[in-house]
């Protein structure tokens, strides 16, 4: 192979160029290829896994609770789709975002380009080379990219990360509930003190590490679109983090989902509270009584309710059936 000589094209490697021409290409590259390469692929895999819950507990009824108290019964394999959609939504918005670069020489005006070469479109040049790359050129500029769809990004990953805290923390709260119980790993130490303890670290882990991720994305999108006038090196020392929040990210993710491969369901402990709490099923009852015109339903169902410290089926059945309504109604009511 015949050597090329670059004496003659040394000139032109940095010809009209700024720093900033390599960092917002080089930059949006890298992040564009994590995107692709490794958080898309990680959060489909965690993506899948709910899904499966989803359609594997689909079935199972579980006492709901609001404000931390029992409520309105729901089902297992719904409130796991409640986060599963959540964050679908938010992938489509992430993924609608363009990974953008700045190609425009020292001011964004290809000054000394036009000067040099006054007959090249210098703008249709960069839109070319920068298309090249897999990124979206953004046209009007100062000496660098303004990172407002970086900081669009960086919002989007925090928002996806922000659900995904919030669904550590519920497994978390249901196995404090004893509705999942974790399987025990050989080897593992499930409590460094308490040998009969299995702690769910690995969604503490996820917890903590999504906070991290968010800390960072919080203050990288607030700061990068920020520069002074045509310039300021603020971003250029910040920008060096971009990385940390997507390390937090991928790991948080990895011990979400070991976390979720270890919980399995424990339909004894469900069925129990459910069984313990039919004081719950006074919402559907005053609904139907409502429908059927019967004077103030919340308050005869408030009044049985809230008297007893425990209602069951009997209780429930008894308040039925004295109830002066039509027999399809009381039908309606104990079913």
């Amino acid at each position: 192979m015949n050597e090329i000589n670059l004496d003659e094209y040394k000139e032109f490697i940095h010809f009209g160029l700024t720093s900033q021409d390599i960092n917002n290409t080089a930059v949006p590259v890298s992040i564009k290829d994590f995107l692709n390469k490794i958080y898309f692929p990680q959060l489909n895999e965690l993506l899948n896994k709910l899904k499966q819950n989803v359609l594997e507990w689909k079935n199972i009824p579980m006492l709901a609770h609001t404000h931390g108290q029992p409520a309105s019964p729901t089902r297992l394999g719904k409130e796991i789709a409640v986060f599963y959609d959540r964050i679908q939504q938010q992938l489509k918005q992430l993924k609608a975002i363009p990974n953008s670069a700045k190609f425009g020489g020292a001011t964004g005006n290809f000054n000394a380009h036009v000067i040099a070469y006054p007959k090249t479109d210098w703008n249709k040049f960069a839109d070319k080379f920068i298309s090249e790359l897999g990124l979206s050129r953004s046209q009007i500029t100062t000496q660098i990219e303004h990172y407002d769809n970086l900081a669009s990004q960086l919002d989007a990953i925090k928002r996806i990360n922000t659900i995904l805290i919030d669904l550590s923390r519920d497994m978390w709260t249901y196995i404090s509930m004893n509705y999942f119980t974790q399987e025990i790993r050989k080897g593992e130490i499930g409590s460094s003190a308490m040998p009969h303890k299995v702690n769910p670290i690995d969604f503490e882990n996820a917890e903590g590490n999504f906070g991290m991720a968010n800390a960072h994305c919080e203050h990288l999108s607030a700061k990068l679109p920020v520069s002074r006038l045509q310039r300021d090196l603020t971003d250029s020392t910040v920008i060096r983090n971009v990385g940390v929040p997507f390390a937090h990210t991928i790991i948080a993710l990895k011990s979400l989902m070991k976390g979720l491969d270890k919980i399995k369901v424990n339909i004894p402990a469900i069925n129990y509270d459910l069984e313990n709490n039919w004081v719950v099923v006074a919402e559907a009852i005053q609904t139907i009584l409502r429908r059927e015109g019967y004077a103030n339903p919340y308050e005869a169902l408030k009044e049985l309710t809230r008297k007893n410290a425990k209602i069951s089926s009997k209780d429930l059945t008894s308040f039925i059936k004295k109830l002066n309504v039509t027999t399809l109604s009381k039908k309606n009511c104990l079913q």
